[in-house]
């Protein structure tokens, strides 16, 4: 009777650590998804800052050669 009780035991000690085993390692998948995609998101809002910037820094570019060329071409013009 002894013996029977004791298997049982580590039986289902047994099954109990395969199940933490289990939950474990799909909360260490979850984690792991997590993370890659917050790196990503990371990875995402830089490049679009910095897109972002040399968009304006083109923009603010084209808005001083337009007007040079505007006042030079006036000058001819005029002179």
């Amino acid at each position: 009777m002894r013996m029977r009780q004791s298997l049982a035991q580590l039986e289902r000690a047994f099954v109990d650590e395969m199940e933490q085993d289990r939950d474990r390692a799909e909360r260490l998948h979850r984690e792991a998804v997590v993370r890659a995609r917050k790196r990503q998101l990371d990875k995402t809002h830089k490049r679009g800052s910095m897109r972002f910037g040399l968009l304006v820094l083109i923009l603010v570019a084209t808005a001083v050669l337009v007007t040079v060329a505007m006042f030079e071409t006036l000058y001819y013009v005029m002179g």
